[in-house]
This record gives C-alpha cells, structure tokens and sequence, in this order.
C-alpha cells in the first residue's frame, strides 16, 4: 500500500506506527526531507522497531539542488538522530541492486529490529536498467513483540522513554550488543581487479561504476589498479580494507562529496600506507576520465618515489 503524508514529520511517524503493528513499512525522500525524519530514525532505534528508510542524496547543505551527490554519508552512518545509535546503511551501485538490496534491508531490519537505510544518490534514483527481481517471500517473520490490540494473549507494550537512568544505561549497551551482531554478520563489500593492484580506488554507490570505468581505461596501459567498493557503508568494511594493506600501500578514495567517507578510510587504514582524495561536491558528476588522469598521476608518482 503507498501512502501520502502531508510533509516527512507525519511520514515517519506513520512508519513508527506501522512497524508497531508488525506491518513491513519503509519512506522515502532526499537529503533534506530526511533532516526532517531523523528524531523518528531515533525513535525507531529506541524503541527497537524495524523500519527502511530510502535516501536519494542531492546537492547541498541547505535546499542546495537535485543533482546527484554524497554529502550525507556522515548524517547516515553516524545515526543523524540524537542519543546512542547506529543504523545500518546499504549502498546500491546499480538498479538491481536496488531490488536486491531493498530485499536484504527489510530482512536486517526485521531480524535484529532496527531501522535500516538505502543509501543512494539522484543518478542512480533516476537510472533505468534491467532488473530481476528476487523470489517473492512466501511468508514473513513472525513479530511476537508487536501490538495486536486488546485480546487474549499477554499484555505488550513498546517504549522509548526511559526515566531511570540505570535502565537507560542497560537499554543502551543492549543496542551496542546488537549494534556488534550486526557488524560482524552484515558487512559486506565488492573488490575489483585488486589480487595483483598496486593502487587500490575506494568509492561507493554511483562513484564506484564511474571508478570502474576508469579503472578499465588505466589498465589497458598496465597500470595495475584495483577498487573496494563498500556495500554497507555501516558497517563500514575495515576489515578488507585492513587486509589489503597488508600488501598495498596507496589508497585513492573517489567521492561526490568534500571528504566523508574518507574519514572511515583513514581510521580502518590506521597510518598504513598513504591515501589521496579526490571529490566533487555540490551535485559535479565526475567522468572516468577524470578519475583516470588521478589514477595516472598515482601511479607515476609511486614509480617515481620507488625509484
């Protein structure tokens, strides 16, 4: 069922009531409609309830434009609400897996009863391409915490309001329990062309296929660079990044943005090795060409320094 809201407060509180019910609800908007729905991200954090939430990024701060971009990585995988929360984003490259990746967000938000977010941008919100679409599900989870209305089972309630501090502290540290599940059963991401790379690229989303394309270019003149594409941008792959530097030492990380997810590079690398930026912000969709002459320069700067 689709349901218009008269404005993006009222819709993610009709997605708080929903999910209580046990419904499999999502909304969905771009940048600054999901400013507006953030205190109900919290909300559906704290009180534990399953939810997807869809964000077609643009350019900003502010109003800014509807061109594509990637400025909201920190707002999405730093929680963007208030109080203690993590919230899983999934990070599509492709129309497909926007299908596939839709599927496996109700699944995660379901099983561990969190809100999830697909994390896009306005190219790929626009694109169209082939698609197959997954087996539909034959029967949904059971929801044994969800409210029914009155009856004659036991007596439920659900509840993000916690007065007494210590109670708080307990609800807390529980989502950091859950918070770690997630994080060493749901990461995932995609390497390209990186078992014999000197140079590896890091983008994700619609970045990452332009990286592809320049990555292809590069190497028809044997300049031997790979990609890591993160596909859950929380949790955030630092352990593939962490084992590729184990044997690589130049990193380059292509973003539509000023330098977001750069900064989850830099903690998962460590100090290992050294990492170049390159970014367009404000709605700039950069070319392969473009990603190609940095690739170039990298990697004629690494003969030179060997040299």
């Amino acid at each position: 069922m689709f349901l218009q809201s008269e404005s993006e407060t009222a819709a993610i509180n009709m997605v708080i009531g929903a999910s209580a019910v046990g419904a499999r609800v999502m909304t969905s908007s771009s940048s600054p409609g999901i400013s507006l729905k953030q205190e109900g991200i919290s909300f559906l954090a704290g009180f534990q309830l399953p939810a997807v939430i869809v964000n077609v990024m643009r350019g900003g701060p502010g109003l800014g434009n509807i061109a594509p971009a990637q400025g909201d990585y920190f707002q999405a995988t730093r929680g963007g609400g208030h109080g203690d929360y993590r919230t899983p984003v999934l990070a599509p490259a492709s129309v497909q897996e926007v299908a596939d990746l839709t599927y496996k967000a109700f699944d995660i938000a379901d099983h561990y009863r969190t809100p999830v977010m697909i994390l896009g941008d306005g190219m790929l919100g626009q694109m169209k391409e082939p698609v197959v679409f997954p087996e539909p599900i034959a029967k949904l989870p059971e929801k044994d915490w969800a409210l029914h209305g009155r009856g004659d089972g036991p007596s439920r309630y659900l509840a993000s309001l916690i007065l007494d501090t210590t109670e708080m502290e307990r609800h807390n540290w529980m989502l950091v329990r859950k918070y770690q599940e997630i994080t060493a059963n749901e990461t995932s991401w995609e390497e390209y062309m990186t078992q014999d790379a000197q140079i590896v690229a890091v983008a994700y989303g619609t970045t990452a296929r332009i990286a592809k394309a320049a990555i292809k270019r590069v190497r028809k003149d044997g300049v031997p660079v790979g990609l890591i594409r993160p596909i859950t941008l929380w949790p955030f792959p630092t352990p593939a990044l962490q084992e590729l530097a184990r044997r690589v030492n130049s990193f380059v990380v292509f973003e539509m943005s000023t330098g977001q997810m750069l900064e989850d590079v830099l903690l998962s690398l460590e100090g290992k090795g050294t990492v170049h930026f390159h970014g367009r912000p404000g709605g700039v969709v950069p070319t392969p060409a473009e990603f190609a002459r940095i690739l170039y320069r990298e990697y004629q700067l690494k003969v030179k320094a060997s040299s």
